[in-house]
C-alpha cells in the first residue's frame, strides 16, 4: 500500500504552516505559489481531510492539520538525520584529519589550503602535528601519523606521495648585509658567515647540513632555534645568517639570495602504501594536490 504522501509534500505542508500561508511558503522553498497550492489540495485529497481553515487571505491548521503537523516534522527531522548519516559516510560533514607539517610549512604555506578545506567541509576536524620533516616520516612509518610532509627523495620512496611543492632555498641576510648586493652566493661564502639553524630533525637544518658536506665545509653555528620569528629577529640583529624556502623571507629588512648554483627542495604529501584513509583524509588529499590549488 503506497502513502499518501512523500517528503516533499510533508516539507511543502509544513512550510506552509510554519510560514502562515501559501505566499510565503512559495517564497521560503523557492517556487510558484500556484504549486504550493496545487501540493496541499493534492494531498488534502488523498488524505480525504481538511487540513487548512482558508479565511480569505488568511489560514489556520484545523485539528487534523496540528495532527498532522506533529508526525510531519517527526518524519522530516529524521529524514534529514538519515541523510546527515549517509553524507558522513563519505567524510563530508564529519571526520577528522591528522596532518603533519614542518613549522616552516605550517606557517606561511599551509593556512590558505588548511582555511580552503575548511571552508568546503566545514564539519571536519583538522589537528596539525608540527614536527621536522624527518620525523613525520618516522611518525608515519610508525603508523603513529595517517599523513604528512616529507622531503621527496630517496629516504621517502617507500611511502606513498602526492607531489606538494617545489621551493627555492636562499640565503637570509639582513638587507644591509655584503651578500644583499649579490645575485647569488656559494656554499663556501654561507659557510664563512655565523649561522642560525633550525635543529635537527628538520628539512632546513638537513638541507644546511648536506650543503656543508658536499662542499667540505664546517658550519658555524651561532644560534639553534625552531622558530621562525627569532631566527628572524637574530639574522635582523646581524648576530647571523640563515637559509629559508624564498616565500618565507616577506620582510623589507630581510633578503632572500640565491645559492650558485640554484639549491631546490620538493616536498611531499605521504603516508604508508597500503594504508587505509578515511573518507575526511581521502578528501583532504584530493583537495590539496588539486591543481588549482597549488602551494
Amino acid at each position: 500500500m503506497s502513502l499518501p504522501f512523500d517528503l516533499r509534500t510533508l516539507r511543502v505542508f509544513v512550510t506552509v504552516a510554519e510560514r502562515g500561508g501559501f505566499s510565503a511558503a512559495a517564497r521560503a522553498l523557492n517556487v510558484a505559489q500556484s504549486a504550493v497550492s496545487q501540493t496541499i489540495a493534492t494531498l488534502e485529497k488523498r488524505l480525504e481531510l481538511t487540513l487548512f481553515h482558508r479565511h480569505d487571505r488568511r489560514i489556520g491548521l484545523t485539528p487534523e492539520g496540528e495532527t498532522l503537523l506533529g508526525h510531519a516534522r517527526d518524519l522530516l527531522e529524521r529524514a534529514d538525520a538519515t541523510h546527515l548519516a549517509m553524507r558522513e559516510l563519505h567524510g563530508l560533514v564529519k571526520g577528522e584529519v591528522r596532518i603533519g607539517i614542518p613549522s616552516m610549512l605550517g606557517s606561511y604555506y599551509f593556512p590558505p589550503l588548511l582555511m580552503g578545506f575548511k571552508a568546503r567541509h566545514s564539519g571536519i576536524r583538522l589537528t596539525v602535528v608540527e614536527a621536522g620533516a624527518r620525523r613525520l616520516q618516522r611518525l608515519i612509518a610508525a603508523g603513529e601519523l595517517d599523513l604528512g610532509v616529507v622531503i621527496d627523495d630517496d629516504a621517502t620512496r617507500h611511502l606513498e606521495r602526492r607531489h606538494l611543492l617545489r621551493e627555492e632555498m636562499v640565503v637570509c641576510v639582513p638587507r644591509d648585509h655584503a651578500f644583499a648586493e649579490r645575485p647569488a652566493v656559494s656554499a663556501a661564502d654561507v659557510f664563512a658567515e655565523p649561522l642560525v639553524l633550525f635543529q635537527d630533525g628538520y628539512f632546513h637544518r638537513e638541507f644546511v647540513d648536506t650543503l656543508a658536506r658536499r662542499s667540505g665545509a664546517t658550519a658555524h653555528i651561532a644560534f639553534e632555534s625552531n622558530l621562525i620569528p627569532l631566527t628572524k629577529a637574530i639574522v635582523r640583529q646581524g648576530f647571523g645568517i640563515t637559509t629559508f624556502l624564498r616565500r618565507v623571507v616577506d620582510e623589507p629588512e630581510l633578503t632572500a639570495v640565491s645559492l650558485d648554483p640554484p639549491a631546490w627542495l620538493n616536498l611531499s604529501l605521504a603516508w604508508q602504501p597500503g594504508a587505509y584513509l578515511s573518507h575526511a583524509e581521502r578528501a583532504f588529499v584530493a583537495f590539496v594536490t588539486d591543481p588549482r590549488h597549488a602551494l
